[in-house]
């Protein structure tokens, strides 16, 4: 993921919140100034939070991908343990004592 796309997120994300939050607070509402005022300031905030929340999160979690791993598929489940080859043993069964 390109540093401009990481961006774009985190910026679409700071804008729904700040948008979210500012609907909350009444900033719309015919309320007094200084209330739409304080609507608009926690509704930066919120989303400067947010921004800086999503940002992080994202880069810390692409941290954690390696880019050549994407790129190779998957043939077998991904939630089973690894299983080893064949047995050198070509599928005979071991005798038993009785």
């Amino acid at each position: 993921m390109r540093p401009v796309q990481l961006l774009g997120i985190a910026f679409i994300a700071a804008a729904f919140a700040g948008f979210v939050t500012a609907m909350a607070m009444g900033a719309w509402q015919a309320i007094p100034g200084e209330d739409v005022a304080r609507a608009w300031a926690v509704a930066g905030i919120v989303a400067g939070i947010a921004f800086i929340a999503v940002l992080l999160i994202l880069s810390l979690l692409l941290l954690a991908i390696d880019p050549a791993d994407v790129e190779k598929p998957i043939d077998r489940p991904v939630l089973l343990r690894d299983q080893p080859e064949a047995d050198e043993t070509d599928g005979e069964k071991p005798a038993s004592d009785a």
